[in-house]
């Protein structure tokens, strides 16, 4: 892959994570690393009750899905900088541009992905 496109896909990457860390802000309280999913106080009512274990219900998946993202971004960024964005950590070969761009933070090439998910 050449540098241009490497790039290009490092200024999406940086962005996505600028994104994702401002979600991830809004929807938990602490020092990051430290970080837990907000409890929303609503009120006292019952009903007010149930919205909060609801809202704090979906925080907590939310996280999880935004923390997974994040580290996958962060590995991908750390691969563009240690020069081995775009190979496969599996058979060592090339991932290929289109993959690369459909999806930047890949680590694995179709084939290997596929073998990987068929022996699930």
């Amino acid at each position: 892959m050449d540098k241009k496109t490497i790039e290009k896909i490092k200024k999406e990457l940086l962005e996505r994570k600028g994104q994702v860390e401002k979600e991830l802000e809004n929807i938990t309280e602490g020092d990051a690393g430290e970080s837990r999913a907000k409890f929303p106080d609503i009120g006292s009512k019952p009903e007010d009750n149930a919205m909060e274990i609801g809202e704090y219900s979906t925080n907590l998946a939310t996280e999880k899905v935004l923390e997974s993202t994040l580290r996958d971004i962060n590995n991908a960024l750390k691969r563009i900088q240690d020069g081995t964005y775009g190979i496969c950590k599996y058979c060592k070969e090339e991932i290929g541009e289109k993959r690369m761009l459909a999806r930047p933070v890949a680590s694995a090439c179709v084939k290997c992905k596929s073998k990987l998910q068929a022996s699930v």
